[in-house]
């Protein structure tokens, strides 16, 4: 695929921390990429809304694949807009709008270059408090109010990476209610947030009440 520049010298992969627990997908491989990735981890929570989450926690891994290069901001950056969209949207496409999504998922490297050097795990690493953390999340393209509370979440209960507040930031998500994928370590923890989702919303309600 054509580049803008080296990915070289367009920024690192990065560690999460710890290696996470989340297991999603099913796939061996899919699941250890968003553990151990932080742009992976980034990209599954972007690409979570209006599909499934098994899709959308695969979709890293099919678009590391499609793309031949390891997954960082700065080599995703530097990638020709209309080449990374054809990995996105070529079948099966990662999400339901894959075209859209092509675009924020650029967005949300270039925004990791610019504010962090091209170290995704940078997010999490320089924040201070729970509050700090979620700001910083929130500030991320394509992450509104309650994807940011869940990633902290993801953040807190899958990776360990809890600092101060970060409980009252992210509540209610950081409650014993298996709700959300930071409740998922297991098939079994999948298919009790899948039932808890499928109950609340049969009262009316969401994951967030």
């Amino acid at each position: 695929m054509s580049r803008r520049q080296d990915p070289a010298e367009a920024g690192t992969v990065g560690v999460v921390g710890a290696a996470g627990t989340l297991a999603v997908t099913g796939d061996e491989e899919a699941d250890r990429l968003v553990n151990t990735n932080p742009l992976a981890l980034l990209t599954a929570m972007l690409l979570d809304q209006q599909i499934t989450m098994e899709w959308a926690f695969m979709g890293p891994h099919r678009l590391q694949e499609r793309l031949g290069v390891e997954l960082a901001p700065g080599a995703v950056a530097a990638l020709n807009p209309e080449d990374f969209a054809a990995a996105v949207t070529a079948r099966p496409a990662l999400h339901r709008f894959p075209a859209a999504m092509a675009e924020r998922i650029l967005r949300l490297c270039h925004h990791l270059v610019d504010r962090y050097d091209g170290d995704a795990a940078a997010v999490w690493t320089g924040a201070a408090t729970g509050a700090e953390l979620l700001d910083r999340i929130r500030d991320l393209p394509g992450y509104g109010d309650e994807k940011a509370k869940i990633l902290v979440a993801v953040l807190g209960k899958r990776f360990g990476i809890r600092p101060d507040g970060w409980e009252a930031a992210c509540a209610p998500f950081s409650d014993d209610q298996p709700r959300t994928v930071a409740d998922i370590d297991s098939p079994e923890a999948l298919s009790q947030v899948r039932s808890w989702k499928k109950a609340q919303k049969a009262r009316g309600k969401t994951k967030g009440q």
